[in-house]
């Protein structure tokens, strides 16, 4: 980031301008409120570093005016500091040009786009303001990511997991979907489908961890930069969450889901903090809600405030569109926006017009099929940690003595360990043409009684 002769960075605000917006903007508020209110909140951040040179700097005295604000959601904003957060705010912000390279640059995640208001008051807050707190949290971020900064961070999704996007996807669905009112990107989760066989047969947790990177840092980190650009007003580098927690039961809660949601929010909350503007958790089940009562008991009130737990459908589709315009909603979670099952369809691979998923548990046996439309064709690709042999062919359905695909052997030569890669074998050397009901035939070389295992037949029609 260059500076300016005085040694200001281009782009730092007034305190006038941190105090009361821009010239023609408002301030906005930190976070959509509890009772809907957050509309706009990306107003008044003013230009990015990019766009114009300011030689001024913060005004120690102007910046400290103003008493912490009575809403926890505003504290520790830009314009809503104490005269000692302030000072420390100065502090740290010396430090950071200080040091420089990658300590500044984990800092900057995001680029220094964001500004540095923001930006440095995202780690300030992280860690309450607690000087030496921050600087070690910033010290440990740095060292999290250097592996996954010496790749690049993982530009390539299919490299990172070891199998395509869309295939995770259908085993764990997540996405974003447009953005808030406020201009935070919406995203959302449905861990109460999650399925953590299918997890297994398809990637590991190193996998999962080097995918995430890949999204924070080439998906979550262009959405924010293209929106910026768009709209340079935006300054709240954050993400409106829907965690969907319908079908869950209590037996998914098991150590290895635990560890596929643990891999992924551990990254954030080190190396991404303060990116949560608001989570809304719905379709939560009897027994998660009663637990959450306990929980939200423990937690600092700005944090708890930020989290809404809902389980009525039409409380939390209503509660949505206060967040979020009708048009920019999923149609699925009471908008009129894309739904979500077809904005995940668009992760499949280009020239795929539909995909089919399914986790087949093999005894002796075990079959899946699929419909492949007329003038399409069926590409088919098996996914397992299974170390008992089994041979794979496709039938027609509707007329068995008709064969595609005969006696492919599929076992997992590969490590038993958590993070040695499954096995992936393509069954069909050429694509089967429609139109045709295809029966994906596994059979089982173990033993009578034996059990061969989880087996991910993934379908792809183009």
């Amino acid at each position: 980031m260059a500076t300016t002769t005085n040694g200001s960075h281009p782009g730092t605000w007034t305190a006038d301008e941190l105090m009361h917006g821009k010239v023609g903007s408002h301030s906005p508020p930190a976070s959509p409120t509890a009772n809907g209110a957050g509309a706009g909140a990306g107003a008044g951040a003013g230009d990015s570093p990019s766009k114009k040179t300011q030689s001024h700097r913060f005004s120690m005295r102007k910046l400290g005016a103003k008493k912490p604000p009575a809403d926890p959601m505003d504290w520790g904003m830009p314009g809503h500091m104490s005269e000692e957060e302030v000072a420390i705010f100065m502090k740290f912000r010396d430090e950071v040009e200080k040091r420089g390279g990658e300590f500044k640059n984990t800092v900057y995640s995001f680029g220094d786009i964001e500004g540095e208001a923001y930006c440095l008051t995202r780690w300030l807050r992280a860690r309450k303001f607690k000087y030496d707190d921050v600087i070690a949290m910033i010290e440990e971020a740095t060292e999290v990511r250097a592996d996954a900064r010496n790749h690049e961070f993982y530009p390539n999704p299919v490299e990172a997991l070891g199998c395509e996007p869309s295939v995770f996807m259908a085993q764990y669905p997540q996405l974003y979907h447009s953005h808030a009112k406020n201009g935070c990107p919406v995203f959302i989760s449905k861990p109460g489908v999650l399925n953590v066989d299918g997890m297994e047969c398809i990637t590991t947790l190193d996998g999962i961890l080097k995918f995430h990177w890949h999204v924070m840092m080439h998906d979550y980190k262009k959405r924010l930069l293209d929106h910026k650009e768009a709209h340079p007003d935006f300054s709240n580098f954050q993400c409106v969450c829907v965690i969907d927690l319908e079908h869950l039961s209590t037996s998914q809660l098991s150590q290895r889901a635990l560890s596929i949601v643990k891999t992924q929010t551990a990254i954030d909350s080190v190396c991404f903090p303060e990116t949560m503007n608001k989570t809304l958790v719905i379709n939560a089940p009897r027994f998660f809600s009663l637990t959450w009562n306990i929980i939200k008991g423990w937690i600092d009130p700005r944090t708890a405030g930020k989290i809404e737990l809902i389980s009525g459908r039409k409380t939390w589709e209503a509660r949505l569109r206060e967040l979020v315009d009708e048009d920019q909603l999923p149609s699925d979670y009471g908008g009129k926006g894309m739904a979500t099952t077809d904005t995940l369809a668009k992760e499949a691979p280009e020239g795929v017009m539909k995909q089919h998923h399914e986790l087949v548990h093999v005894r002796s046996s075990g079959h899946s099929t699929v419909d492949v439309p007329e003038g399409g064709s069926l590409e088919v690709t098996v996914y397992t940690r299974a170390t008992t042999e089994v041979i794979i062919s496709i039938v027609d359905e509707n007329s068995k003595s008709t064969v595609f695909v005969t006696g492919v052997s599929v076992k997992h030569t590969g490590g038993t360990g958590g993070n040695d890669k499954p096995t992936s074998v393509v069954i069909t050397k050429e694509r089967i043409k429609g139109p045709v009901k295809a029966r994906i035939k596994i059979d089982s070389k173990g033993g009578r009684f034996s059990t061969a295992g989880n087996f991910m037949v993934a379908c792809n029609m183009y």
